[in-house]
């Protein structure tokens, strides 16, 4: 039975120019664009500055083991970037230098793993992309079994070979080929916007004048609820004299009325 023991060797990938319409996005704008829930998990960093993008070319290991990482490094194409589902565990480093060495020289696009890697001293100086969850000098061992190009989890998200990733220094995105044209029109979009944004704040020191539709709305009713409170605390502060007052007046009145020896 192959169930935990599967290599496919061919997948479908999308147009490169698909992909490439995403270089330079943040990926915080992406996802955005995708409510703001695409992002994979926090704790997956990256290990240096170097951008993310490519095809998801996906890699299932047991935990600590990197026998199919091996076999996929090889397979990969120029433009993949290796996903390893490694369990999450962070007790034993899946690869190291040597290994992402050898990926950047066959032209891959990059290597993320939900677990741990060693080296990353080299590996941060290195301008290739790796994202990890932790670094620890134990090394992997070779026994497998795994699968290669099967839908995996990665950062709690759903990875399936040949999704588009995008990742920067806030994190990584994991985006359907068929939706990818209409997410990268609408994060061009919010790009010039925010580009708008900026260049206003720039120039007016203002904000609120750059907002519009509900955001307008929002800043208009947080003013009014502003000077209601006000409105409110003061006729509060009337009331409360005027009843101070009133007991005054009720105490002395009820003097006069009482007569002599009322009060002693």
């Amino acid at each position: 039975m192959s169930v935990g023991c599967k290599i496919i060797k061919t997948i479908k990938r999308p147009d490169r120019a698909l992909v490439e319409a995403f270089k330079g996005m943040p990926v915080a704008n992406i996802d955005d664009c995708m409510n703001r829930t695409a992002a994979v998990r926090s704790d997956i960093c990256p290990l240096n500055k170097a951008p993310l993008l490519g095809t998801a070319f996906t890699v299932k290991v047991p935990e600590g083991d990197n026998l199919m990482f091996h076999a996929a490094m090889d397979m990969a194409q120029p433009g993949d970037v290796i996903v390893i589902d490694a369990g999450g565990d962070a007790n034993r480093a899946i690869f190291g230098e040597l290994m992402i060495t050898y990926c950047q020289k066959r032209g891959l696009a990059g290597v993320i793993v939900d677990g741990a890697i060693r080296d990353s001293d080299e590996i941060a100086a290195m301008d290739f992309p790796v994202y990890a969850k932790a670094a620890i000098p134990n090394g992997p061992y070779k026994n497998g079994p795994g699968e290669i190009n099967t839908v995996i989890s990665f950062g709690g998200k759903v990875v399936r070979p040949g999704d588009i990733i995008v990742g920067d220094g806030d994190g990584i995105v994991v985006i359907k080929p068929e939706e990818a044209a209409d997410i990268a029109a609408a994060t061009r979009k919010v790009m010039e916007k925010e580009a708008g944004i900026m260049k206003h704040m720039m120039t007016s020191s203002t904000m609120s004048r750059t907002l519009s539709g509900n955001g307008m709305f929002l800043v208009a009713m947080a003013g009014l609820l502003d000077g209601l409170e006000v409105v409110v605390g003061r006729i509060l502060d009337l009331v409360a004299a005027v009843v101070v007052v009133g007991r005054e007046v009720g105490v002395q009145d009820h003097g006069v009325v009482a007569g002599d020896g009322a009060l002693d």
